[in-house]
């Protein structure tokens, strides 16, 4: 089978262009391995303002820098793309959007993973290490209105290992589901898994020990995770092959039912919700929008 993704965060680009298009080519190719893909192949759309002015040539000269060294290592080598330039409205541009769009190859049909949990009782393990970084977060954006700091750093060799750990589990059939820790942080990711489609949502019961704050702990958008979940009798094994391959892990909860609610603990602080609230809340949050109303 063939994997595809698309992805770029042009907040992460604005701030500082070189690392955040480290971060869409690392993206790409986690959601890829996510799926059970080995990542094969880029193309790109580079969205940028008037690369007459010279802040906007900067934007697009260490973007297309980074997404080759980004590229290089990954062994995936750009096959083409576009580039739409001059895009301003009143002389102010959109964000440099440089798009990775990544394919890959599925080797076993039968090994294909999901991102939502499959099971009750499962345990959820995270592969990689939070971080104490909440700059260029949804977090920020969407709670306090800002895009500002710096994005997350990009360790592109630590990513290249996590793709390599994850492949392997995910080949010998060790993994019910892998989701990237992406926009929103472990929190939303650890949501979005528990709720999957929004019929069968489940419960999430997990502990955290980190000593990072609780913003950046539960909302930091830290590179290199990937949240998995297995059989609890394949836990030592999936932790060993992490170590195998040099990618930090540890078991940190478990899969529970809806009824159990979704639950995380700190080391500082508790993040607590109802299940079905949160599934109302996701997945009507844009017929809600549609229809003139604010979700709740």
């Amino acid at each position: 089978a063939i994997a595809a993704t698309t992805d770029c965060n042009g907040r992460y680009v604005y701030l500082n262009p070189r690392v955040g298009t480290l971060a869409a080519v690392a993206e790409a190719a986690r959601n890829l391995v996510c799926v059970g893909a080995l990542p094969t192949a880029v193309t790109n759309n580079l969205n940028f303002g008037n690369p007459l002015k010279p802040h906007i040539y900067y934007q697009l000269r260490e973007s297309v820098l980074a997404m080759a060294e980004a590229c290089k290592l990954f062994e995936t080598p750009v096959t083409g793309g576009n580039a739409s330039l001059f895009n301003e409205t009143d002389g102010v541009a959109i964000y440099p959007t440089p798009v990775i769009g990544m394919v890959g190859v599925v080797q076993d049909v039968d090994h294909i993973t999901r991102h939502a949990f499959q099971n009750e009782g499962d345990a959820i393990i995270l592969l990689g290490n939070n971080t104490d970084e909440i700059g260029a977060s949804e977090y920020l954006y969407v709670m306090e209105g800002l895009v500002a700091g710096e994005p997350p750093s990009v360790d592109l060799l630590g990513e290249r290992s996590l793709q390599h750990a994850v492949l392997a589990m995910a080949q010998q059939g060790l993994l019910h589901s892998a989701h990237d820790v992406s926009e929103g942080g472990l929190a939303c990711t650890l949501a979005e898994s528990a709720l999957g489609a929004g019929e069968d949502p489940f419960g999430v019961q997990v502990t955290l020990h980190d000593a990072v704050p609780v913003l950046p702990l539960l909302f930091g958008e830290g590179q290199g995770r990937i949240v998995v979940s297995c059989d609890p009798r394949s836990k030592d094994e999936i932790l060993t092959l992490a170590k195998r391959y040099g990618v930090p892990g540890r078991a940190i909860g478990q899969v529970v039912p809806s009824d159990e609610g979704f639950r995380i603990d700190g080391r500082a602080t508790t993040l607590e919700a109802d299940t079905k609230t949160l599934a109302e809340l996701y997945f009507g949050a844009i017929p809600k929008l549609m229809d003139g109303t604010e979700p709740s």
